[in-house]
Parts: structure tokens; sequence; C-alpha cells
């Protein structure tokens, strides 16, 4: 359980600076794209609510997706004591896989703050919802897989089927960016087709689809199967250091009282460094939210993200304008959008 002593801005870079300078990263992928993300010490779960407490019990609603096991440091905080200990009274709002609901739902004041992918986000937030990102939580959870005699590379799609579950989804969105990134046009070059989830295993087996592109658990499952190629996740090249999740509030929350913007990033990057370091609690405590998965399965795949991985301020900003300017690129975005003056528009370093 978290003890009470403050971290400060000032630890937290110092934090960030040494896990950089142990980084088994390539040096080149930092320099390709001009940014460092933060990564969380685990000295962070001593820091308990310090300054970032608030001063009476405030309840407040949070967005989440409660099945989503990406999500479970967050679902399953407050039994690790993580809201409490900053007088949060967090009471859940969950709008499943619908981003644009969820969204809608900070901007109208039925919840203060939603905990979602990025990739999902931002073009809803290039609309104009009055909503502010705070932190990126994590990396990991997206897969596209292919069969063992199947294409072996993003090149090697260029003219294949790839199913997927949205059209609109962040894996496609991401997927899409990483096969631009491979000289595959993702609108012209590949042939994409919606199919269910639970489905995706049986069209890609079929030979209905070349690729699969989907979340955990499914597709973390496929990847302990034989016959099954992992191709890429959301963690390959370049995006191996960027959050996936991210944090969000209400723009009127930051602007009146921001202390409690504050307060709910802080509690929920702490629960997230806890699951980097124990996996399998969080496993355990998740497994009465999670939809036909058990515990160790939860904590394998847990284990597969980056969630001692957090990036807030500068660093966040240009981890989102690195999205920002991919999905751009990709015809997602609006070509009069200016990349960086949009992540700068549409964060707020509440912890600064």
């Amino acid at each position: 359980m978290p003890v009470n002593t403050a971290l400060s801005r000032r630890q937290f870079l110092n934090y960030s600076a040494a896990a950089l300078a142990a980084s088994a990263f390539s040096p080149s992928l930092w320099a390709d794209d001009a940014m460092a993300g933060m990564h969380m010490s685990p000295d962070l779960l001593q820091g308990g609510a310090g300054k970032w407490a608030l001063a009476k019990p405030t309840p407040v609603r949070l967005a989440v997706n409660l099945n989503a096991i990406c999500l479970a440091p967050v679902v399953v905080a407050d039994q690790h004591q993580f809201f409490k200990a900053h007088n949060l009274e967090v009471e859940f709002v969950n709008f499943g896989n619908s981003t644009e609901l969820l969204l809608e739902s900070i901007a109208t004041g039925k919840a203060e703050a939603a905990v979602g992918m990025a990739l999902r986000w931002l073009k809803a937030l290039e609309q104009g919802f009055d909503v502010k990102l705070t932190a990126g939580t994590h990396g990991g959870c997206m897969r596209l897989l292919t069969r063992d005699d199947g294409p072996t590379s993003l090149e090697a799609l260029k003219g294949k089927t790839i199913g997927v579950t949205d059209m609109a989804g962040a894996d496609k969105n991401f997927f899409s960016l990483l096969l631009k990134r491979h000289g595959v046009d993702p609108n012209r070059d590949v042939d994409w087709r919606v199919f269910p989830q639970d489905l995706l295993p049986m069209v890609l087996q079929k030979g209905e689809i070349q690729a699969a592109s989907g979340s955990d658990p499914v597709m973390w499952r496929l990847t302990q199967q034989p016959g099954y190629r992992e191709v890429a996740t959301n963690l390959s090249d370049t995006y191996a250091n960027l959050s996936c999740c991210v944090i969000g509030t209400r723009g009127s929350l930051i602007r009146d009282r921001p202390e409690v913007a504050a307060a709910i990033t802080h509690a929920i990057l702490q629960a997230h460094a806890y699951a980097a370091q124990h996996p399998e609690v969080i496993a355990q405590a998740f497994n009465s939210k999670a939809l036909n998965t058990n515990p160790a399965e939860i904590a394998s795949v847990l284990k597969t993200h980056t969630h001692g991985h957090y990036s807030v301020g500068n660093a966040f900003v240009k981890e989102i304008d690195i999205y920002a300017r991919d999905l751009k690129a990709i015809d997602v975005l609006r070509p009069e959008t200016d990349p960086l003056l949009f992540a700068k528009g549409i964060t707020s370093d509440v912890l600064a």
C-alpha cells in the first residue's frame, strides 16, 4: 500500500533521465522522432498522494471501458487505495468501446474524466470537444497477426486483405500509419474488412483475410497458438516508447478545479506503476470484470504492455504530435491541421 511521502516534479524528471540512460532502445529510434517519453520509477509507488491529495473527499465520475484488460489497473485502483489516498471518491461510468459517447460524457459534464485510446480520441478532439488530455498511461494491447504461411512483414501486406473490428478503431488507425511508414498506402494498397473480434481467428484461418488486427485478450491468445505469426504491435518500430492510452478531463475542470484533474491523473499513473510491478495482483482483482478470460491470462497480457511507461508535460505533447503527424499522413486528420499546435491545444500539464 502506498505511503504518504511527496513526489515532486523534479523527482519525476530525475526518474525519467535515469530510465532513459538505462534504456535498451536504439538511440536512432529517439532521434527519428525527436522525443523521449518519461518512464515510471518504482519509487513512485512510495510517493503516496503527496501534494496531489485533495483537502477533502471529492466525488468524481470516471468514464472507462470496464472490461478492457489494459485498463485493469484503473478499474481496480481503489482496492489498492490509489484513489482514496488522493481523497477521490470515484464512480465508474462504463461506456465500453463507444469513444464518441465517452468523450461527449466528459464534454457535457456527465463525467469529470476518462481513460481511453489516443488513436481513437484524436479525430474526435479535432472536432472541438472541450476535453484536455493530461497524461499517457502505458503502451501496448493492439496486435497484427497473420498465419504462419501468410505474409511475413508489413511490406508483404500490400495487395492483401486485413480484418478489423471497426473501421474507425484505434488498431485500424495504428496499423494504417505503421503500414504507411513501411511504404504501403493503407487507403489504396490494402483492403480492410470488418468482422466481430471473436470471428477474426476463424476468417484468418479460412483465408478470407490474410491478416487480422485487434486487441487483447483475443489477439494475445492467438499468439500462444501454433500456426500464427505476430507481424507487428503498437510497440513496434518508433512507437515502442509511446503511450497508447491517455487520460482526459473536462476542459472546465482544468480551468476551475485544476487540483482535481491533477489528483485524478496522479492516482491513475500510480495505479499503472503498481501494475507494472504486480501484474498478478492486478489480474486477480480484475478477473471479476474481465470477459472470457482468467487471472493467469490477464497477468500474461499485462506483462506484454508497458505499464511502467508514462508521459506528461512536454514529453506527452511530443507523443501526441507524433500520432497527429502520422494520422494526418494517412488522411485521418484534416490536411490543414498543424500536428504540434494541435497537440499543444488538446493537452494540459496538470502535474507541473
